[in-house]
């Protein structure tokens, strides 16, 4: 299936993919980082599989994914979450690469690749199975929005957010930054706080949710949390 993404959104992916290396590189200081150049082979790799899978399934979805956040839609937890998240990405190459505050040794870092990579495929798997996955949090009429129990969501309510607390652990430590793991926990608690907002507004507004919710019982890990 094939899709014309809009100028916006066009503006607002490639935007999103040079923020990392660009980020990560000026904070550093230096191009000669390992670390991070195998951070980016496997984020890059995570976007291009994702992206075939949303062209084909649900570009309609790939293209607000890609677009920046729309001032009429007041999300102040993701604008939140946006910010903190783009200090804790200047944090890990000043303290890792410019700064050297901190040193992690490499058998961790080996173990944060593993734990990165294993969040990506958490997160292609609910991409896989969800269709309304966009930044916002609303009910989604226009593409008969739906609850969805399939897959890892029918084990927990909230798998692409897992997905994303395996991703502020693996990262930090495969860039060897004590500081970034220090920050792990601030972010992962607010996508916590996200998860419980938009759990008020899919029982509200979504039909079957509250029922879903009784039915699956953990929002991040099955059995656990």
């Amino acid at each position: 299936m094939s899709t014309t993404f809009t100028k916006k959104s066009l503006l607002g992916g490639a935007f999103q993919l040079l923020l990392f290396p660009l980020v990560l590189f000026l904070a550093a200081g230096t191009i000669f980082w390992p670390a991070a150049w195998l951070f980016l082979i496997l984020f890059y790799s995570f976007v291009v599989i994702t992206v075939r899978l949303l062209s084909r399934r649900n570009p309609g979805l790939l293209e607000e994914r890609m677009s920046l956040v729309r001032p009429r839609q007041k999300d102040r937890m993701l604008i939140l979450l946006l910010i903190v998240s783009v200090v804790w990405l200047i944090l890990m190459p000043l303290d890792a690469a410019r700064f050297h505050w901190s040193r992690l040794p490499l058998w961790l870092q080996v173990v944060g690749a593993f734990i990165l990579s294993g969040s990506f495929v958490i997160i292609y798997l609910a991409f896989r199975e969800n269709a309304y996955l966009t930044p916002t949090v609303r009910i989604q009429e226009e593409r008969g929005h739906t609850v969805v129990s399939t897959g890892l969501y029918h084990y927990m309510r909230h798998p692409m957010y897992a997905g994303c607390h395996l991703f502020f652990i693996g990262t930090p430590l495969l860039l060897g930054s004590l500081w970034g793991l220090l920050l792990a926990p601030v972010l992962i608690g607010l996508f916590f706080r996200r998860a419980v907002l938009e759990e008020r507004v899919l029982r509200r507004e979504l039909p079957g949710y509250e029922l879903y919710m009784a039915q699956v019982n953990y929002r991040f890990i099955p059995s656990v949390w």
